[in-house]
């Protein structure tokens, strides 16, 4: 078990604890919700984890490292950038991806970039901030955000990669 699995059994503990404390059937509710949310979600983990097995199966290693390598430069953080805006789905999804493109040579700034870009200009995020927000907070929103996940990628190559 790892970590974060160990943190959030103990909680879940306290929280079943808490609700039993209560009294009021809230033990209950919790777990009927939260089985409702697993079978809503375990179909998207699940073909996200495939998806992820045959990435790991079949991303070529000599070409993840060629084009977001460790010596791919300011190139590589671009199009780790470009990548991560790109990216769809929630964390589950998002980062075993990242994990495999990391693992099979992606350098750790474009890791990051790819990792900051998802966080920050996912693609998909802007179907719900339009409407909500309008077009001129997404604009500025946007333009601010752009440079972030280079200088953060480039900031962890020099780091922790050597200069890119």
């Amino acid at each position: 078990m790892t970590t974060a699995t160990v943190t959030l059994a103990a909680i879940a503990a306290a929280l079943l604890f808490a609700a039993g404390r209560r009294g009021d059937g809230s033990v209950g509710r919790g777990a009927a919700l939260g089985w409702g949310t697993f079978r809503r979600t375990a179909p998207l983990m699940l073909t996200a984890f495939v998806i992820v097995g045959y990435v790991t199966v079949l991303s070529p290693q000599d070409l993840v490292q060629r084009w977001i390598g460790p010596d791919s430069g300011w190139t590589g953080l671009l199009l780790a950038e470009g990548v991560g805006m790109l990216l769809p789905g929630g964390p589950y999804v998002v980062f075993p991806l990242i994990a495999v493109l990391y693992a099979n040579g992606a350098g750790i700034g474009a890791a990051v970039a790819m990792t900051a870009s998802w966080a920050t200009l996912a693609l998909i995020s802007v179907t719900f901030e339009l409407p909500l927000m309008g077009w001129r907070f997404t604009a500025v929103r946007w333009g601010l955000s752009l440079a972030f996940p280079l200088l953060a990628g480039a900031a962890a190559q020099w780091l922790f990669g050597g200069l890119p």
